[in-house]
């Protein structure tokens, strides 16, 4: 079961990326977390349908997050 310190970590994990993602006109939103620790967000904007939105969401978004918040083990784009 995610706790609540999980939570407000990975969501000002994703403050501190929001202003790169929304330079690009793309932006993310927190979805959940799930009993396995996996975050789920949505990427929209310009990062909703861009190539290697993949490749931010893995390489930075998600080692971001996993640095931060103990106990997650993915980030994944619902």
């Amino acid at each position: 079961m995610p706790t609540d310190t999980q939570e407000s970590g990975v969501l000002e994990a994703i403050d501190a990326i929001r202003p790169a993602l929304q330079a690009d006109g793309g932006d993310i939103v927190f979805k959940n977390i799930d009993d396995a620790g996996v975050v789920h967000v949505e990427l929209v904007g310009a990062c909703g349908t861009c190539p290697v939105s993949t490749m931010t969401l893995k390489a930075g978004v998600e080692r971001i997050i996993m640095d931060r918040v103990p106990g997650i083990t993915e980030v994944v784009a619902d």
